[in-house]
């Protein structure tokens, strides 16, 4: 298990934002807007050893690619790039220093998962190179949907192990953001990331990252044992760097203390 730092982008400046409020047209409910710019979080996690971080466009424009290309140049093939990647914008994030690209909206149509632009994507960037972000949220009857355009669109696709390891067919790992708890600091969803240790656990699964609802090193450890130690975290709005209690500090010296452990183990 690895703990993934975040970059989020809107309109060019890192916030931490309630995801489930990126309604078109509407303001978007602002946990923070950092003073510094993306490249000064980028070249943090860089001295600090943490590979595998997302950096999200929130919504288009040249400022947010702007910002996403500055942090990727602050810590070249450390970082992961997603927010309306497709094959034609792909190349150019990758060979800015992008280590993959996270894919959402474009792999699906009319509410289910296009696996022919699936392929396509896959055998232009390359599988090793590729994330599909599956965020969802959880109906009333109890099942996880994937969302996209910004999580505001449902569609027919339910999050399942059998998704995710058909999905690992055509890319190196699958980011599960909760929607219901993005951005919220009120806990991680303990069903969603209990499914997801379901997934990873099965022979030949991609790489599993969680993102949502993080508020202290406890939620951290229970991603660990929900997950059974094979489901990475992501941890944004907590992090004191982005106005949360939770020592950015603390959260490195706790990965530390479990890649000690993996190794020792000589876990995954």
């Amino acid at each position: 298990m690895r703990f993934r730092p975040c970059i989020d982008l809107h309109d060019g400046a890192v916030k931490q934002i309630v995801g489930a409020t990126l309604a078109a047209g509407a303001a978007p409910t602002t946990n923070f807007v950092a003073a510094e710019p993306a490249a000064h979080f980028a070249a943090l996690y860089a001295r600090d050893a943490l590979p595998g971080g997302h950096v999200i466009m929130l919504g288009g424009g040249a400022a947010n690619e702007a910002a996403a290309l500055s942090a990727l140049g602050a810590f070249p093939g450390g970082l992961q790039v997603g927010g309306g990647i497709t094959p034609a914008s792909a190349p150019r994030f990758l060979a800015a220093g992008a280590s993959h690209v996270i894919v959402t909206s474009y792999v699906f149509a009319g509410g289910r998962i296009d696996w022919a632009r699936l392929a396509e994507l896959s055998a232009a960037v390359g599988r090793e190179r590729l994330v599909i972000d599956v965020s969802a949220r959880r109906r009333a009857n109890g099942a996880f949907i994937v969302m996209t355009d910004r999580w505001q669109t449902w569609t027919d696709v339910a999050l399942e192990p059998a998704l995710v390891a058909a999905l690992g067919a055509h890319c190196a790992e699958v980011l599960v953001h909760a929607v219901d708890v993005e951005g919220r600091r009120a806990g991680v969803d303990a069903d969603l990331v209990a499914l997801l240790g379901a997934a990873a656990a099965a022979p030949g699964a991609p790489r599993v990252v969680y993102a949502g609802g993080v508020r202290d090193l406890a939620d951290v450890e229970r991603v660990r044992a929900l997950g059974g130690g094979r489901v990475d975290v992501s941890v944004g709005s907590a992090l004191d760097i982005f106005g949360g209690s939770l020592a950015y500090a603390d959260v490195v010296a706790w990965a530390r203390g479990q890649e000690a452990a993996e190794a020792a183990a000589g876990g995954r």
